[in-house]
């Protein structure tokens, strides 16, 4: 049922739940909860996710947990073209900067949030305006172990800079499937990290994505 906020009780009741949303453009489902479309998402990137959130009835509390906590799966929202080609890179989670000792891949927020995903594809075309845009076939994914030691490989060789202070070295060409980009709605935000010489430093707030050619694989696989 359209609207509900209840959580959903079990995987298939969330993929039922996604899968009646298919179709539908973002006004449309919108309405069903009363709820106004913004005319662009320059200021609301989240606003699409958080729509679907209230829609499907995520319940995360917190952000280290995934939005359906009870059933370890997270939404993850991804605009794409006519093509069915990512458009951008795919927001993970905030990095730890400091207080790393004893973080290990097997208990890391990244490892944490994509054990299970649930994407939602969702037309991302700029020209398109937002109400009109339209939801494509969500699906549940969960990597593969090749996929995983990918993602490994990357966010141990991120967390090793972190760890040896050298923040500030690390840029967004860094990383062949997860990268670490400066994340924050407020560009004058910051935040406490490792410095070079382990004292701490002041900088901006940093989160891990998944690049455009991790989530084409995903999306490739799945539909062909």
């Amino acid at each position: 049922m359209l609207g509900t906020s209840m959580p959903p009780q079990d995987c298939d009741e969330l993929l039922k739940r996604a899968q009646q949303i298919a179709g539908l453009t973002l006004g449309e489902l919108a309405a069903t909860l009363n709820i106004k479309v913004p005319a662009n998402f320059k200021r609301e990137k989240g606003w699409t996710g958080q729509l679907l959130e209230l829609c499907l009835g995520a319940s995360a509390g917190s952000k280290s947990q995934q939005d359906f906590a009870h059933l370890g799966i997270e939404l993850k929202t991804i605009p794409i073209d006519l093509q069915g080609k990512p458009l951008e890179t795919t927001y993970v989670c905030y990095a730890h900067l400091t207080q790393i000792a004893g973080i290990e891949w097997h208990n890391c927020n990244v490892k944490n949030k994509l054990n299970q995903v649930l994407w939602v594809p969702i037309d991302g075309r700029r020209e398109i305006e937002p109400s009109a845009r339209m939801i494509a076939t969500p699906f549940l994914w969960s990597p593969s172990a090749e996929q995983e030691q990918q993602l490994r490989q990357d966010w141990e060789e991120l967390m090793e800079l972190i760890a040896l202070g050298k923040i500030e070295q690390i840029t967004a060409r860094l990383g062949q499937h997860l990268q670490l980009r400066p994340k924050a709605a407020d560009g004058k935000a910051l935040t406490n990290a490792i410095g070079p010489n382990g004292t701490l430093i002041q900088t901006r707030p940093r989160g891990f994505y998944l690049r455009k050619n991790f989530t084409q694989a995903i999306l490739t696989e799945v539909f062909n």
